[in-house]
């Protein structure tokens, strides 16, 4: 009797919190919302209090440096992070909204794997010594609120199927057709994504920079040392956060692509995750003069792959695509 109340008047966290998705969803508004703060960030080259702090340099005497291309060149790193959170936040608003309300279990398991992934990424501070403030304490906010709509969301696809059915459910089509080759290309894209990520993360660790970089500041690791020491691990830990946005980004669209039944919803998805992250990390380098044809080849192929397939997959009827398994 007391349950039955209970469930006929709930409280207002329950109600706030409903069957978690409300929370994933704020989790993915969150995510979009700092992606399109470090875009502007990177845009206008602001620069956060405790990065100014922790560097003891001012914005003008950073702009010093190079002729401002240490500067430009930071913004690169942010423009395309802000672009590559923005599409795992669009991401995770899909899965919410459509295959995990249709209860289906891939998309919990998409969702905690993305998730795990990254908010592990943050931990590549060790990699290079510097915590940034703020981003650990929206880290720290962000993960009980993601942790929690995870745990209210399970009852939604109980019995729980095992990761390895859950990631199988959709069978593969003759590469043949038109919409699987462009299925086909779309996983390869994530895929090269979850790659390209994972070694941006470990030069951003190791070495922070390939030669192309220093080509085009002009300036050797030396040179970056002596004009600041702590530049180069401020660099480092834009570089390395970058690395972990993009490979989330990647592993989030790889199994969405994988398992999720095709839809309007999920192009249109896909179509903002893809515009928005090859569009910073392609578009940004025009403006700061950091036009390498060698660094740039990658992410033109990926761009090429990624809207090759999303004009195969193109939804050319308007019939709507069943929601549920």
């Amino acid at each position: 009797m007391v349950n039955d109340q209970t469930n006929a008047d709930p409280g207002l966290f329950d109600a706030l919190m409903g069957d978690g998705r409300p929370l994933l969803k704020l989790t993915g508004l969150a995510l979009i919302g700092s992606g399109l703060f470090a875009f502007f960030l990177g845009a206008t080259g602001h620069f956060l209090p405790q990065d100014i702090a922790y560097l003891g340099m001012n914005a003008d005497e950073l702009c010093s440096l190079a002729d401002s291309r240490v500067v430009y060149f930071m913004v690169h790193d942010r423009v395309s992070f802000g672009g590559a959170i923005l599409g795992v936040g669009t991401l995770y608003l899909w899965l919410a909204e459509f295959p995990l309300q249709a209860r289906q279990g891939w998309a919990w398991w998409a969702l905690l794997i993305s998730g795990v992934i990254g908010f592990a990424s943050f931990l590549a501070y060790l990699g290079y010594g510097y915590l940034d403030s703020w981003h650990g304490m929206a880290t720290l906010v962000l993960l009980p609120i993601f942790a929690t709509g995870m745990f209210k969301s399970l009852a939604l696809v109980r019995p729980l199927p095992s990761i390895r059915l859950a990631l199988t459910t959709r069978s593969i089509g003759s590469w043949r057709s038109a919409s699987e080759l462009g299925r086909l290309l779309l996983l390869v894209t994530a895929f090269c994504l979850v790659a390209g990520g994972l070694i941006i993360m470990a030069v951003g660790m190791t070495s922070v920079f390939v030669p192309q970089d220093l080509d085009y500041m002009q300036l050797t690791m030396s040179d970056l040392q002596s004009a600041n020491p702590r530049l180069v691990p401020l660099i480092a830990h834009d570089r390395a956060g970058f690395g972990g946005g993009v490979c989330c980004c990647g592993i989030t669209m790889f199994l969405c692509v994988l398992c999720g039944t095709p839809s309007r919803s999920l192009w249109q998805a896909l179509f903002i995750t893809g515009t928005s992250g090859f569009g910073s990390a392609i578009g940004v380098h025009y403006p700061i003069g950091y036009t390498n044809w060698f660094h740039l080849a990658p992410a033109y192929l990926g761009a090429v792959m990624f809207f090759s397939g999303m004009a195969l997959t193109f939804p050319r009827s308007s019939a709507a695509v069943p929601r549920t398994s």
